[in-house]
Order: structure tokens, then C-alpha cells, then sequence
């Protein structure tokens, strides 16, 4: 399997404080099962969403989201329903939604 036929993983990551609005329920029941709803057909494989053990200034909440494939990632990024998924943020946070993608390092 060459590199370009390999998963891809990409992280979502949100920032704040205690006092940052974040709906944990409404982002793990709803806003997660959306993006499986708008990009399962493009390869999206599962998505998975943790949050700190403790309230405490810096990262509020983190999306693990894996793809078939870096074209897969790109379909579901570029597809129509994406304007969807991107519209609901409003709806759990007022944090901003920081995208990364992951690097496999092996040791």
C-alpha cells in the first residue's frame, strides 16, 4: 500500500477556559453523528470526540477524525455538505474549530 492509499487522520481541536461555552452532549450526540451523516459516503471511517478530565484554561475539546484515504479526506472537506456541518458549530461553542492533520511517527 503506497502512501497515498493510507488513512488519514485529522484532529479538531478547540481552546478556551472554564467559562468558554462548549456542549459537551450536544457536540458528542449531535454534532459528531452530523459529520458521520455528511461525510460517511466520502470515506469519513469514525469519529471520535474526547475532552479534558479537568476544566482548565487551554484545550476544551478534541475530534479524532479518521478517512479511507487523503482523497477520501479531501472529498468529504470539499463536499456540499460540509457548509452544513460548519454552520452547526454555532450551535455548541463559541470556541473556534483548529484543524490538524496527523503524521504517523513509529518507534
Amino acid at each position: 500500500m503506497n502512501a497515498h492509499n493510507e488513512q488519514v487522520t485529522f484532529y479538531v481541536y478547540y481552546r478556551g477556559t472554564p467559562g468558554t461555552r462548549f456542549n459537551r452532549d450536544y457536540y458528542t450526540n449531535h454534532h459528531l453523528p452530523l459529520c458521520m451523516d455528511a461525510w460517511q459516503q466520502y470515506g469519513l471511517l469514525s469519529c471520535r470526540a474526547f475532552y479534558p478530565a479537568v476544566d482548565q484554561e487551554g484545550t476544551i475539546a478534541i475530534c479524532e477524525s479518521v478517512y479511507r484515504d487523503a482523497a477520501a479526506a479531501e472529498a468529504a472537506l470539499n463536499a456540499p455538505e460540509t457548509a452544513k456541518v460548519m454552520a452547526d458549530v454555532v450551535r455548541y461553542t463559541d470556541a473556534t474549530p483548529i484543524r490538524v492533520r496527523a503524521q504517523d511517527a513509529a518507534f
